[in-house]
This record gives structure tokens, sequence and C-alpha cells, in this order.
């Protein structure tokens, strides 16, 4: 099927022209590779994956380490096919993955019936329907039924493996989280509803956070690039863009996959 999709691909994306980002390094040997928000979009998934195993290869020897920022579910076509092939790479023992606030929800809609409304509100529709459920029988359902039949369509490793995903990692001079941090509150001090769900108080704090921070979750058209972050979720479910960035010692570069609307109804 991969073969049948007219994909458009570029290799970089534009920094945002008010303040470069900090030179934050690396440990020496490593290389990181660090995926935004995929959103059940498993085509561009697999695309980028195949453009960062190229790059890798490009670049000779390294300690490379994937990193998922969250969000893998909710909006797009196919989460239960992404959160499989997400599964099959950490079983490598080269890749990690981050919670969104989005897999928050689909855990919490399990028991509570305000989290599962929000969660069909934003995308989660989508994804039980990538597991089985039908469109008509999603119609006829009370909330209460829903929730049985959902416990029922979503295999339990596919919980199990929501359950185990971390809330930040640190690398060298950077740390990935989902959403980003509260400014002025130590590393250990943060609480997991900021990471997976804070927006303003972030994104417009210009001082240091003591790591450059790499996010998804708030949706820019390019890679945004400032001396504090860089947020490289580009809205893969409604852009048929999903961004990569690349880190090794003091180098930064951005990896995209791009499909058009009309190759995604061909195929």
């Amino acid at each position: 099927m991969l073969s049948k999709l007219r994909s458009l691909f570029s290799a970089s994306a534009r920094a945002l022209p008010d303040e470069p980002a900090a030179r934050a390094t690396v440990p020496s040997g490593q290389r990181i590779y660090a995926i935004g928000d995929i959103h059940g979009r498993l085509d561009l998934f697999d695309q980028l994956l195949e453009r960062i195993d190229a790059d890798e290869s490009a670049r000779g020897d390294a300690d490379t380490t994937l990193i998922l920022l969250g969000d893998l579910v909710d909006r797009g076509p196919d989460s239960r096919g992404v959160v499989e092939r997400a599964m099959g790479l950490m079983a490598t023992g080269r890749v990690r993955v981050l919670a969104g606030n989005h897999e928050e929800m689909m855990l919490g809609s399990l028991s509570q019936d305000e989290t599962l409304r929000h969660f069909l509100r934003h995308g989660g529709k989508q994804t039980l329907v990538s597991c089985g459920l039908g469109f008509e029988e999603y119609c006829a359902m009370q909330l209460e039924q829903l929730r049985e039949r959902m416990i029922a369509l979503v295999p339990q490793s596919h919980i199990a493996f929501m359950e185990a995903t971390e809330d930040s990692i640190v690398v060298g001079d950077y740390l990935f989280v989902h959403a980003g941090i509260r400014p002025g509150v130590p590393l250990d001090q943060q609480n997991r509803p900021d990471m997976r769900w804070i927006r303003r108080e972030f994104l417009e704090h210009q001082g240091d956070h003591g790591h450059v921070v790499v996010h998804g979750h708030s949706i820019a058209e390019l890679p945004e690039v400032r001396a504090n972050r860089i947020g490289i979720d580009t809205g893969a479910f409604g852009s048929g863009r999903l961004t990569a960035v690349g880190l090794e010692g003091t180098e930064r570069w951005f990896i995209t996959a791009e499909i058009a609307p009309e190759a995604r109804e061909a195929a």
C-alpha cells in the first residue's frame, strides 16, 4: 500500500526567525530522533520511520534512540495500527514512548463517564472504530453500553502499553515531554497534568527551563524553534504532515513525511 501513495517529503523544516534555539548537546556517541503527535496516522508514521531509517544509515554508527512524544491515538483513521506499530518498536529496546493527553483520556474513559464524553468529542470515536466498533452500533449505544463495548474491543495489551508510557525523558541538555512543563518549577516537582496538558504558560515563557524542551501537543504549521523549546506537532491528523527532529552532539535537523490529501484518498 505504501508504494501506491504519492508522498511528498521534506528533509528539513524552517526555524522561526525570532530567536534561534540554544545549542544544547546530546552526549557523545548518542543520536536521538523524536516524533511528534501521530494521532492515528499510521500511513505517515510508517513513511516517517522509513525516512528516519534512511537518515540514520547515511549518518553512520551511533547509539540511537527513537522517542515518541505521545498522542498516538484519536482523530486519525488507524489508532489501533499506530499503537501496534509502536508496541513492536518498543520490543527492539531502542524506542521510548511518552504519554500524551489523548492516551490519558482513553485510559480514563474505561472508568469515568465525563472522561469518556470528552474522549469521544476529541477523536475517540475514530479510535474505537479502528478497534472494530461499527458506526451504526456507536449511534445506537448509551454511554454505559459504549464503555462496556470499549472494554471488550480495546486489547488488554494496548491498555498495558499505554499505562507503561513515560511522562518525561532527559537526554543530555534536552528534556522530552508531551505538552511542556510549568515554568519556574524544578523538573522533579513537575506534575503529570502539566506535562500532558499545559499550553499558554509554557508556550509564552521565554526564560530558561534548565533544558531545551522538545514537545508536541500544540499544533503549528512548521516546527517551532525557540531558545528554550522545540515544538514538533505539525497536526498530522489534519495537515497530512508528521515531523521528527534529529539530535546528535550540537546538531539538530528535521525530517517530515507528508501525504497529499488526494494521495490518501486514492490509496
